[in-house]
């Protein structure tokens, strides 16, 4: 089992996760954070961590998909290990749906 970020991460981009993290296992987007699937040692540290809940196991109903879009994702974008600010508008974006098909980009983050 792994934990994997789902679309709650969009437009938001918490790396309270990223902190406690102990083997720096998330990698950073544009406008969202994603967990290399086969870094993740389930410890289970970041999922309370995550303010709007994006962070759940790879086990959850739904999860598939995002073991997918991490996976891809992790081996493309930078990978992030201090805390940075949330995106600027995450208050306004915490409770949109349907944020993948929205705002998802494919472009990489800074990573630090």
């Amino acid at each position: 089992m792994t934990y994997v970020v789902n679309d709650a991460c969009i437009k938001c981009k918490h790396t309270d996760c990223v902190e406690v993290c102990p083997v720096d296992c998330f990698y950073e987007g544009e406008n969202m954070l994603v967990i290399h699937p086969d870094e993740c040692i389930d410890c289970g540290v970041c999922e309370p961590e995550c303010p709007v809940e994006a962070i759940v196991p790879d086990t959850e109903d739904g999860a598939d998909k995002w073991v997918e879009v991490n996976a891809k994702y992790a081996a493309a974008w930078p990978n992030i290990t201090v805390k940075i600010d949330a995106m600027p508008d995450a208050e306004k974006f915490a409770e949109e749906k349907g944020k993948f098909e929205n705002h998802f980009s494919e472009k990489p983050g800074e990573g630090s």
